[in-house]
């Protein structure tokens, strides 16, 4: 497994994304104010922190009213082969919220809570994104 990200679940997307773009300094990847989705890094490293709305996450969670409120922040885990991680955490008790589905056209995702109630996603990137990276070599 791979970090890629850790992720804000937020209520005020916009208020959030300036806080981190104009108070912080973070440089968002691409701008987006209005939400619901971004990536903002500082000037140096690859380290990056994302913002998601709280409420899309709930619909692809499937998940409505209080228990999607109790989201605030994301673990974003990339594997290179989602059905086997699902069975092999599984296998070792993982609860699963969401099992394996696409996500857009790029990438297949999980979500499975630790035991504190944070939620984990696991990411398996398509052929879209190997055909980019392997493209820029």
């Amino acid at each position: 497994m791979e970090l890629t990200q850790i992720r804000l679940l937020v209520t005020d997307f916009p208020a959030v994304y300036r806080f981190y773009r104009d108070v912080l300094g973070l440089k968002p990847q691409f701008e987006a104010e209005a939400g619901p989705y971004a990536k903002l890094s500082p000037d140096t490293g690859e380290a990056a922190i994302a913002l998601q709305d709280r409420a899309q996450m709930a619909g692809v969670l499937g998940r409505l009213g209080a228990a999607a409120e109790g989201f605030r922040s994301l673990i974003v885990l990339r594997v290179d082969d989602l059905d086997a991680a699902r069975a092999e955490l599984g296998a070792r008790g993982a609860e699963f919220v969401r099992e394996p589905a696409p996500m857009g056209d790029r990438m297949r995702v999980a979500h499975l809570e630790d035991p504190e109630g944070n939620l984990i996603e696991l990411q398996e990137w398509g052929a879209l994104r190997e055909q980019a990276v392997s493209g820029a070599k």
